[in-house]
């Protein structure tokens, strides 16, 4: 690898890698141009990026970052989607536009430093997003302090009742 346009992807690559928590392998062979264009919206949309590099100058990134090589993965045209700290909604995204686009095959990725088949990156994106697990912890938050706010209110409403059924029976 001696020239210089492929140590400049080597060192992009690096940097990507570093500030990803995970990375999906998809083969995009076969797209036009404007159904990429809109995977890669959809992507970035999720708070993700796609690239493509050279499946060679990856392996080499991989091994020099002692990550696992994916070498199963890395054959024929590869484009890379660099999720950031939702990798949820990025494999979501890219899961959506396959379902809609049978030219896009999902051929695994890495996720955490490990190695992850494509059944795994399909699992991942059937997750709830990050805000619908935020609005269930919302909803389980809220739920407990109205329990506690009713158990607490009722000892006074019980108390009251108690002492006007006692005013009432005096009062007769």
């Amino acid at each position: 690898m001696p020239n210089a346009k492929n140590q400049s992807m080597l060192s992009a690559i690096k940097e990507d890698l570093e500030g990803a928590d995970a990375v999906w392998v998809v083969d995009a062979c076969g797209l036009t141009v404007k159904e990429v264009e809109a995977l890669r919206n959809a992507v970035r949309e999720s708070g993700a990026c796609m690239k493509v590099y050279k499946n060679t100058v990856m392996r080499i990134a991989l091994s020099e970052s002692e990550l696992p090589t994916l070498d199963d993965m890395l054959h024929g045209p590869s484009a890379f989607v660099f999720a950031g700290s939702d990798v949820a909604a990025a494999a979501k995204a890219v899961k959506e536009f396959a379902k809609s686009n049978e030219n896009l095959q999902i051929k695994g990725g890495l996720m955490e430093g490990a190695a992850v088949s494509a059944a795994e990156v399909e699992a991942i994106a059937s997750l709830p997003s990050r805000e619908e697990l935020y609005a269930h912890i919302a909803a389980a938050i809220n739920g407990v302090a109205q329990g506690l706010a009713t158990a607490i209110n009722g000892v006074p409403r019980g108390l009251a009742q108690v002492a006007k059924a006692v005013a009432d029976q005096k009062v007769a």
